[in-house]
């Protein structure tokens, strides 16, 4: 039997972060993924050699001296990346069907009051006031802003507050306040989502935003390139399916084969739920595992993946998102007869030809309802390459012929420019990603019972630790910084935020 000083579960970026600090400070580390790519969501695929993302369309705070650079600066990433910086003026653009005006988002606090302000000149001490709350929300954060220390979660208001509720209380302009609130398909926004989830999932893009040129994948391959390099071991077609524990400490995980392998310490970066469903029910209390189990998850998505003919479209070096229904909070509780109410699309192009977009990506979402009836079928590549049938990939080519649809009255001339396209469904995202019922970013946190989703990375289990986007937050800052909560239960506070702080 192999033995480590720490096996990490998941190769999404929570776990490659993790073990990536453990192995710095000189631990012997492995990493496993059941599936062919590292990453997560950090994966790419190609259809027509078009490059596309699957869950990272562009990336906030990478400035100088903004908290994701710094942190991508000790993981030795920063030096490295192919970057793209959006449009200083409009990075995200919104529009509503019916309106001909486009909305835009810009990078920079200032700037994105300025823009905002000339179309909404009787909102600027409301788009201030907006700013500055934001700052306050994010400045409570320690890790948020690399400083040692715990977050005391008692009554905050921005936790106890939706997103919706302080939008629309503080913008009397009503169009002005959709403006705001409507590139919530970043964390799958509702109407119960907290205030604070808004708030540093948003703050990082105002800060600056890029995109990745030749796909997110470069961020894995770097990362995984460097655990190597610290001593670390990272296998791939490593499924675990099973943990030996007894007197509340695990011993080994066993794989799907029946491999072994033991370590001191256990780390999972996967779905939290998946992993209460292979660890016996046994080791934990029955509150806490019904807790985990029966949450909410937020809405899956479908992606339509676009290849466009070669030099049909000029480059767009900004996102949009198209709302059919204006009712920005309410997107994902759509029928079967108003689908989709809301398009959001992240064009791309290549470090080949810079000048015209190569690929766009757009999403919609998608309830695991739409697809159960295919839940059976399990798909990846190359080890399951299953066909889920022909009515499957009938419903794929409606939806996304629906989409395209819908689009062209947002950028008219798009179909015109297509060459070929391909779908996801959230039974894609299950299967490649891991994540239960297909759920884009993990557990649906609710400003009702806003503690029923917050969970510490220590476990009754007394070596297994939790990492990931159901800790803390989704997106890449987010799953950075539950590595560092996650491995400084194991260095200790604020040990390994002050080594961070030290190499930058």
């Amino acid at each position: 039997m192999e033995n480590f000083d720490a096996i990490v579960i998941g190769s999404g970026l929570g776990g490659l972060c993790s073990a990536y600090i453990m192995a710095k400070e000189g631990m012997n580390v492995c990493v496993l993924e059941k599936n062919r790519q590292f990453g997560g969501s950090l994966q790419i695929f190609s259809r027509d050699k078009a490059i596309f993302d699957t869950g990272v369309h562009y990336i906030g705070a990478l400035d100088e001296g903004q908290n994701l650079n710094s942190y991508f600066k000790y993981f030795g990433l920063m030096d490295k990346l192919h970057l793209q910086k959006l449009d200083m003026n409009g990075y995200d653009q919104i529009s509503f069907e019916g309106d001909p005006k486009i909305y835009k988002h810009a990078q920079g606090e200032e700037n994105f009051i300025e823009v905002l302000s000339r179309e909404f000149p009787h909102q600027r001490e409301q788009l201030k006031k907006y700013i500055s709350d934001i700052n306050s929300i994010v400045n409570s954060f320690p890790l948020y802003n690399l400083e040692g220390g715990k977050k005391d979660f008692n009554d905050d208001w921005y936790r106890t507050t939706s997103a919706k509720a302080y939008i629309e209380n503080l913008f009397t302009d009503p169009l002005l306040a959709r403006i705001i609130g409507a590139n919530n398909m970043l964390y799958a926004g509702t109407e119960n989502t907290p205030f604070f989830v808004h708030a540093a999932v948003v703050h990082s893009y105002l800060q600056s935003a890029y995109r990745c040129v030749d796909g997110s994948s470069q961020i894995a391959k770097y990362m995984v390139e460097g655990i190597k390099a610290l001593g670390g071991t990272i296998l791939n077609y490593h499924e675990v399916a099973a943990f030996d524990i007894s007197n509340d400490e695990v011993k080994s995980v066993i794989m799907s084969d029946g491999k072994q392998m033991s370590a001191k310490w256990f780390i999972s970066a996967i779905d939290f739920k998946k992993t209460m469903q292979i660890i016996d029910e046994s080791h934990f209390r029955k509150v806490y595992r019904n807790r985990i189990l029966n949450l909410p998850n937020t809405a899956a998505i479908f992606l339509l993946s676009v290849v466009m003919k070669e030099k049909s479209w000029k480059r767009m070096d900004y996102n949009v998102y198209h709302y059919i229904d204006h009712d920005i909070w309410n997107s994902a509780a759509h029928t079967e007869s108003d689908w989709p109410r809301v398009i959001g699309a992240f064009p791309t192009y290549t470090s080949k030809e810079p000048d015209h977009t190569e690929n766009l990506v757009m999403m919609a979402y998608m309830r695991y309802e739409e697809v159960a009836k295919w839940h059976d079928s399990f798909a990846t590549i190359p080890k399951h390459s299953v066909s889920r049938g022909d009515d499957y990939e009938e419903f794929k080519l409606k939806k996304g012929e629906q989409l395209l649809n819908l689009f062209e009255g947002r950028l008219p001339g798009i179909n015109a420019a297509v060459k070929s396209f391909t779908s996801a469904t959230p039974l894609t995202y299950r299967d490649y990603i891991g994540s239960t019922d297909g759920t884009s970013y993990g557990f649906a946190k609710d400003y009702r019972v806003p503690m029923s989703s917050f969970f510490t990375s220590r476990t009754k289990v007394k070596n297994l630790l939790l990492t990931g986007q159901d800790l803390n937050l989704h997106g890449l800052l987010g799953v950075t910084i539950s590595a560092v909560a996650t491995t400084s239960e194991i260095f200790g506070h604020p040990y390994v935020i002050n080594k961070i702080k030290d190499s930058i």
